[in-house]
């Protein structure tokens, strides 16, 4: 059974880079551009994981983490933060939204399959 991951990236080059991991990890992968876009995604096809960035028009990443962790239907959903934010203090604000881990850009592509992997496992 081939596992949905959500991308949610309104950086194209970022978001064809994490695309093509995931894909050639063996992963069906969904894309958002935005939270609005995030949240309607989430509901309708009720990924596994989301890979979500902070920064982005319309909705951002903290915005839509807290709507879809206040959601009993989408809180058990694991969220990962893709962000180029790094202080300790951003960490907590990032984690405090309701995402289950924080990824720094830019991404290690090595590192960035290994963290997947892991929270899919530890389901």
């Amino acid at each position: 059974m081939t596992q949905t991951i959500l991308i949610v990236e309104d950086n194209d080059s970022n978001l064809l880079l994490l695309h093509d991991i995931m894909v050639y990890h063996g992963y069906d992968v969904l894309v958002a551009k935005n939270g609005n876009e995030a949240i309607e995604m989430v509901r309708a096809f009720a990924p596994i994981l989301v890979l979500m960035d902070i920064q982005m028009p319309v909705m951002d990443g903290m915005e839509a983490a807290v709507v879809l962790k206040n959601d009993s239907a989408t809180a058990h959903i694991k969220l990962i933060a893709l962000t180029a934010f790094a202080m300790k203090s951003d960490r907590k604000r990032i984690m405090a939204a309701g995402f289950d881990d924080y990824i720094t850009k830019p991404i290690d592509t090595r590192q960035l399959p290994l963290i997947v992997k892991r929270h899919l496992e530890a389901e």
